[in-house]
């Protein structure tokens, strides 16, 4: 089976895909609508998952995080399948399809927010960015509001921007930390110059705080 899906995974590479995924870091050319619509059929098959995650191909490798269970894997097994996960696409599934359904994400959360790994503690803080919205009782917002003044200037791309997501996030849904927020943003401008398209918001922490609150307010 394994074999059977590289080859239709084989099949729908695009020369054009890769050269865009490649720019992100991301070495693989499947359009993600064609690898989710084979993802659909293949449904939940957890050990077909884990076999195609060994493959290290990075295509398979998505399509197994779509197909398998993400609360049958131990607190280890995510730890390494994060290590292992160093394209940005991959990485990024494997802490949003499976880590945040997960019951360990806690305790994966505070050990990788403290990882000398500046990508592995990337993956720690976009789960505290979920806990900012929706479980802010285990967080200690006054002092992650510290850590990120004190440590997001200097910190490279990748955690930086799980940071920068997080001051933001703060921002945005607790109104008493607000202003804080906005004054570290506003401070470091880490991000006030990210090319943005038109119609979207910008990442810088201000402007994002800002749309964001107003747009929920116009709701």
């Amino acid at each position: 089976m394994v074999a059977e899906v590289l080859a239709e995974l084989a099949e729908l590479e695009d020369p054009k895909t890769r050269a865009v995924n490649e720019r992100h870091g991301d070495d693989h050319g499947v359009n993600l609508g064609r690898l989710r619509a084979l993802a659909k059929r293949l449904k939940t098959q957890h050990e077909l998952a884990l076999d195609l995650w060994a493959t290290g191909d990075t295509a398979a490798r998505l399509v197994a995080l779509l197909i398998c269970r993400p609360k049958a894997f131990g607190a280890g097994e995510l730890d390494a399948m994060l290590r292992e996960a160093r394209a940005p696409k991959v990485h990024d599934w494997l802490v949003n399809y499976v880590v945040k359904k997960n019951p360990h994400a806690e305790q994966l959360r505070l050990a990788w927010t403290a990882d000398p790994d500046p990508v592995v503690a990337s993956a720690g803080w976009a789960l505290t960015t979920e806990n900012v919205t929706k479980k802010p009782g285990v967080l200690d917002l006054p002092g992650l509001l510290d850590v990120i003044e004190a440590e997001m200037k200097g910190a490279p791309d990748r955690l930086q921007w799980a940071m920068n997501h997080c001051l933001a996030q703060i921002g945005i849904d607790h109104a008493e930390h607000r202003a804080r927020a906005v004054a570290i943003g506003e401070r470091l401008e880490v991000l006030k110059d990210y090319p943005t398209s038109p119609g979207c918001t910008s990442p810088f922490a201000p402007v994002w705080i800002a749309e964001i609150v107003r747009r929920q307010a116009a709701k």
